[in-house]
């Protein structure tokens, strides 16, 4: 097993991008000395909590300060953008990152960013853009420009009318493209089985309570027979909340004091809790109360907050529920005062955690 971060990133509105991006970057140069082998990162236009709406930039920062971290997309909202640019841009990053980065691409976003595209709102016209959207930017890559009508998206080869050539100039770095990776947020979830049929990197949301991720992997494995595939567990990544501290007490305490409470209240039961499917989202039993989802709850259900004793013996027992996995991806917060708390969790995982559970093999 290994362990990555995943920046969506959070931080509390009213914070100045240019210090949170700072912070952001301390924290990737921390986690590259310490050995987390991945970070994604994501990408969002109009959530002040997510201020990072083009997490290529930061991953072109972030490669001149890092030696050995992979970076991935998490992710590229294919069906906001123009399939021709998201090619060139994603190529020349592949290319500055030389083997360490990591295509990943959804069809999620808010309703708003889509409202401001005059994009259709509709979950699966979304997923029929993005799929239109990869295969045009496969395509090109491996055949260069060409003559393309689709439902959401035209292209036209151009015609050479000089003695330069024109042709489309930029492969990517890895051969024949990047990993590509796709997430998935619901218990049956369509994405991550279409992770399994198209051989993608599957990664399963935090939201995903670990009794359920047995149902994800059964989403995956169903895409890949469906294409003659044979899934590989080592390439599941799987999102969490993690925070550690020396004692478990002191853990839950700063837990409940600190950001994963304030982002559960404040960002998440706004955002997701006022959803049409509201916090049954939070729920792994669709017969708890909606009053009970709070962040008692969720301390106690899904993340992991504890010693390193603890962690180890969560982390084994989510192992060992969903059948194994690859990597678990260790969600960030802002927690203020430097980040000084959660690098002190960082260093535990790295340190303590890690050794304890990487021997494990999917």
């Amino acid at each position: 097993m290994k362990f990555g971060l995943f920046m969506m990133p959070l931080h509390p509105p009213g914070r100045p991008p240019a210090e949170t991006y700072d912070e952001d970057l301390e924290l990737v140069r921390r986690a590259d000395r310490l050995g987390f082998s991945e970070i994604w990162v994501g990408e969002h236009m109009l959530l002040e909590w997510e201020n990072m709406p083009t997490p290529e930039l930061f991953i072109a920062r972030a490669l001149g300060e890092t030696e050995q971290i992979v970076f991935g997309t998490g992710v590229v909202l294919l069906h906001f953008h123009d399939p021709v640019q998201v090619a060139h841009r994603i190529a020349m990053l592949d290319h500055l990152a030389k083997g360490r980065f990591m295509f990943g691409i959804g069809s999620g976003g808010t309703p708003s960013d889509a409202e401001m595209l005059r994009i259709d709102p509709d979950p699966g016209a979304q997923r029929e853009r993005m799929m239109e959207g990869i295969e045009l930017i496969l395509s090109i890559w491996e055949n260069g420009p060409e003559d393309f009508e689709g439902r959401f998206y035209s292209t036209r080869k151009p015609q050479d009318r000089t003695e330069m050539e024109i042709a489309f100039h930029m492969r990517p770095y890895q051969q024949p493209h990047p990993p590509i990776a796709v997430a998935g947020a619901s218990v049956r979830s369509s994405t991550l089985a279409m992770a399994g049929e198209r051989g993608w990197i599957p990664l399963s949301a935090s939201l995903v309570h670990t009794s359920q991720l047995e149902y994800n992997w059964e989403s995956i494995s169903e895409g890949a027979e469906r294409a003659g595939r044979t899934p590989s567990r080592e390439s599941w990544r799987i999102a969490k909340q993690v925070y550690v501290a020396e004692t478990t007490e002191q853990a839950r305490k700063e837990a409940m004091e600190g950001a994963l409470a304030r982002d559960f209240t404040d960002y998440w039961m706004r955002l997701i809790g006022n959803s049409p499917s509201g916090v049954d989202l939070f729920k792994y039993d669709p017969d708890i109360p909606d009053e009970d989802v709070t962040p008692e709850y969720m301390i106690e259900n899904y993340w992991i907050v504890g010693d390193p004793d603890y962690c180890i013996k969560k982390i084994r027992e989510m192992y060992d529920q969903s059948g194994g996995f690859g990597t678990l991806l260790v969600q960030t917060d802002d927690w203020g005062n430097g980040n000084a708390q959660f690098y002190r969790s960082m260093e535990l995982l790295a340190n303590e955690v890690l050794p304890a559970v990487e021997g494990l093999e999917p």
